[in-house]
């Protein structure tokens, strides 16, 4: 069918550029969901044909061409990453089993969601994370077909047509109702609220069975009006990857809905006979990676990640960094190519004994391909043998997330804090100045901070930490208005929240306003290989320059002659990381105590009166 090539093709570059080239894309993740359509369309149809030619739908056979289809690229790529994890080292190990095990049996969503993952965060990013959507998909391809054959084929044309739309809408709807604001993990990850995209697709293919296939048998107006607005549907995907940060909640009550919608009106554009959308969107090199997109898809993940890990200092650089995910695509278009081409076509055209026949012929003597069967031979044993081996020395936990467990822990620990409906900046005269004592600080953070947390405890006894993993400045407010309403937020308030996303004035803006004039402001620049970095540093620093009661901690400046202590996100850190941290807190601190008291000019009789 003219057009869906080029389509996965769209699909399978925003979701590289997506992981690749963070913030140049923040809404790339979409490409998955428009594989969701594509699929839930494609299976379905599929299965209508079947069941229209013959009378029944073979489940077994269905079955087995879908495991042809995935499996055989997919154990490649388990073999070989993990290996290739082995020669790496360090976290890019942690949960390599359970990765391994929930990843062949298409389960790794709920394995993700089991241990806290975040598609979003960058604190230990799994090796295989990728694999979440393969996991949805197979188990709609495990249900599907028997729910198509033992429910919606018994339907009358409209019921299925109703039933379809309702399981659409009612998954959309319980992405929006359960989404945890700020924090979107089991709702993304979950097969039930994020099937609409599937169960869209299969309702296109169920009504445009009853479409002609036939040019003349088309309206005009009906091409016309269905070709703009396929035209104007990739548009709109267009602009909503470039637009549709993931940190945003509306994302998930009812962007990504959104997104579905569009790619379907695209697909059924592409329906009308001799679309000249279709064959716009199919010109060779679109076909040429649509095709190959689900390699793309498996493997420039695992690829990238191992790449960062093992040149974490390329990160830290913006131009570095691109060369890095370039090189990560680079890799993961050839390594595809030869997938496609070796292991997948084979194995799809032939069949799992086929080609196992023609592997095992190539060893008869006086044939060429003699070399070729060697060579597969020592690849898969390597494979095994560095897998085994990986499993055997994998980690139970990486080490950023032992620090931020540790952080968690010692704030569960510490005793909530007492309401005071009004800040009382008021110091022991014979101790340090107010804005140093700990029983009056509140400090707001995210994973950073989470891993000084002992540290900050041990130079400011009695500070109150809230501090939580992939927070961002966009969370602040609503953190910050609930402690003051609750009389819990202190006169000196510390914001460490750059890391994980780009900043707006107006949230500072909205923050200051917030704690209000009786209190007093410590914002910390941030440090990580993100895009979004420079841009967040720059507004942090013009805005504590803007106001006196603003002082800036600035993180950034005071890591960059020590980054080896960092670890190898080169975000969080160790014990010498958190000292270092905690004292540029410290300083920050130490300026807002050492600057004059404000005068009040009503209060000097001397000063004329403002009118």
């Amino acid at each position: 069918m003219a057009g869906l090539d080029g389509l996965r093709a769209f699909a399978v570059i925003v979701v590289v550029l997506f992981h690749l080239t963070p913030g140049a894309v923040v809404g790339g993740y979409l490409g998955v969901d428009v594989f969701f359509v594509v699929s839930g369309f494609i299976i379905t149809r599929l299965l209508l044909i079947e069941h229209v030619s013959t009378g029944r739908i073979r489940l077994g056979s269905f079955w087995l061409r879908r495991a042809r289809r995935l499996l055989p690229a997919l154990v490649v790529l388990l073999l070989a990453c993990s290996s290739a994890a082995l020669l790496v080292g360090g976290d890019v190990l942690v949960g390599l089993g359970a990765q391994l095990v929930t990843a062949l049996t298409f389960s790794s969503n709920w394995y993700f969601i089991a241990s806290g993952s975040d598609y979003f965060a960058s604190t230990a990013p799994e090796l295989f994370r990728n694999l979440w959507s393969l996991a949805v998909e197979e188990q709609f391809y495990l249900l599907w077909p028997l729910v198509l054959l033992l429910v919606v084929l018994r339907l009358p044309r409209v019921a299925r047509v109703v039933v379809l739309a309702l399981a659409t809408v009612a998954s959309a709807t319980a992405m929006a109702l359960m989404l945890t604001p700020g924090d979107p993990t089991s709702v993304y990850y979950a097969t039930g609220t994020h099937a609409f995209g599937l169960t869209l697709g299969a309702l296109l293919a169920v009504v445009s069975r009853w479409w002609s296939t036939r040019a003349l048998e088309w309206p005009l107006a009906a091409r016309r009006i269905l070709g703009t607005a396929g035209a104007l549907s990739l548009a709109g995907l267009v602009a909503l990857s470039i637009a549709m940060p993931g940190e945003a909640d509306w994302a998930y009550q009812g962007g990504l809905l959104a997104v579905a919608v569009l790619t379907a009106v695209l697909i059924a554009a592409f329906l009308v006979p001799g679309s000249p959308l279709a064959r716009a969107i199919d010109v060779a090199p679109l076909r040429w990676i649509g095709r190959r997109s689900y390699g793309i898809y498996l493997w420039h993940w695992p690829v990238f990640v191992l790449l960062v890990a093992l040149l974490p200092d390329w990160s830290s650089e913006p131009a570095l960094a691109w060369a890095l995910g370039g090189i990560a695509a680079a890799i993961t278009v050839v390594v595809a190519a030869l997938s496609y081409r070796y292991v997948e076509t084979p194995i799809r055209r032939d069949g799992f004994r086929a080609t196992w026949r023609a592997w095992a012929s190539g060893w008869r003597p006086a044939r060429l391909a003699t070399a070729g069967s060697a060579a597969a031979l020592v690849l898969v044993l390597v494979g095994v043998a560095g897998t085994t081996a990986a499993l055997v020395v994998q980690p139970q936990q990486s080490d950023v997330a032992d620090r931020i467990q540790a952080g968690q822990d010692a704030i569960r620990e510490t005793p909530t804090p007492t309401s005071d409906p009004t800040p009382t900046p008021t110091s022991d005269p014979t101790g340090p100045p107010r804005q140093l004592q700990g029983d009056q600080i509140t400090a707001v953070g995210d994973s950073v901070m989470l891993a000084a947390v002992p540290e900050l405890q041990a130079a400011f006894p009695g500070i109150h930490i809230d501090a939580a993993v992939s927070r961002s400045m966009s969370a602040a407010p609503d953190i910050l208005r609930g402690l003051r309403n609750a009389g819990m937020l202190r006169p000196t308030v510390v914001i460490a929240l750059g890391t994980n996303g780009p900043i707006s004035w107006d949230t500072l803006v909205t923050i200051r306003d917030i704690i209000g004039p009786e209190r007093e402001l410590v914002l910390a620049t941030a440090q990580a290989p993100r895009a979004w970095i420079p841009g967040v540093n720059e507004k942090l620093v013009s805005f504590a320059w803007q106001y006196r009661d603003v002082e800036l901690a600035d993180w950034y400046t005071a890591i960059q002659p020590h980054l080896d202590v960092l670890a190898r996100d080169r975000v969080h850190f160790g014990s010498a990381g958190a000292r270092i941290f905690t004292a540029t807190v410290q300083e920050a601190l130490t300026r807002l105590a050492a600057l004059p008291p404000t005068r009040d000019p009503l209060a000097d009789e001397s000063l004329p009166r403002p009118v």
